[in-house]
């Protein structure tokens, strides 16, 4: 059953902007992080440097700029110990609650509707979100948020909280993941 949430997005949904512009015809390359990719060994999900190369890798193999990956997606990096509970009786998270767009660092990034700075933060722990950007949205008079990270750091730093974000403005660009200078993602959650 739909909840009211995404019955609201799918009303809405021919209205909003694109987060990352593609050209006409240009192809995306859809990513399977889930545990079943038995490519994606334990040894690169340890490693920013080298899951950045085999994103960039698949991108390569693929012929595509931009890949994506899914929501909902019970994931294998989430096994691995960067992901690990933080205090004795958290619940581990396995289930990606997001959806990633891996591109070219420098890449603009589009605010999808208009929306307010909640918050943005720079995030440098080793899997963590790099530079952040929390977005306060409403429709209908149901309030939600989107969440962009792996940003350029320079961008969050001339934003405010309280701060107006219009429809299809260029808002920030992809940043370089953390210690390695090539590939990039950006995660959007609701």
């Amino acid at each position: 059953m739909d909840s009211p949430f995404s019955n609201i997005i799918r009303k809405y949904q021919s209205t909003f902007h694109p987060v990352v512009k593609m050209e006409p015809g240009e192809k995306l390359l859809t990513l399977d992080l889930s545990e079943q990719n038995r490519s994606l060994s334990d040894e690169v999900l340890a490693d920013t440097n080298r899951f950045a190369g085999w994103i960039n890798q698949q991108l390569e193999q693929a012929g595509c700029r931009f890949a994506i990956g899914g929501y909902r997606e019970n994931r294998k990096v989430y096994q691995t110990p960067l992901f690990a509970a933080e205090k004795p009786g958290d619940e581990p998270r396995t289930v990606h609650l997001g959806i990633d767009i891996w591109g070219p660092a420098g890449t603009p990034v589009y605010a999808f509707m208009g929306g307010m700075v909640h918050s943005y933060a720079y995030n440098k722990a080793d899997g963590d979100y790099g530079a952040t950007l929390v977005l306060l949205h409403q429709l209908d008079g149901m309030a939600f948020y989107t969440l962009y990270g792996h940003l350029s750091l320079k961008d969050i730093q001339t934003l405010s909280a309280g701060q107006y974000i219009i429809f299809g403005q260029p808002m920030a660009h992809f940043g370089p993941p953390l210690k390695t200078e090539t590939g990039h993602r950006t995660c959007i959650f609701k």
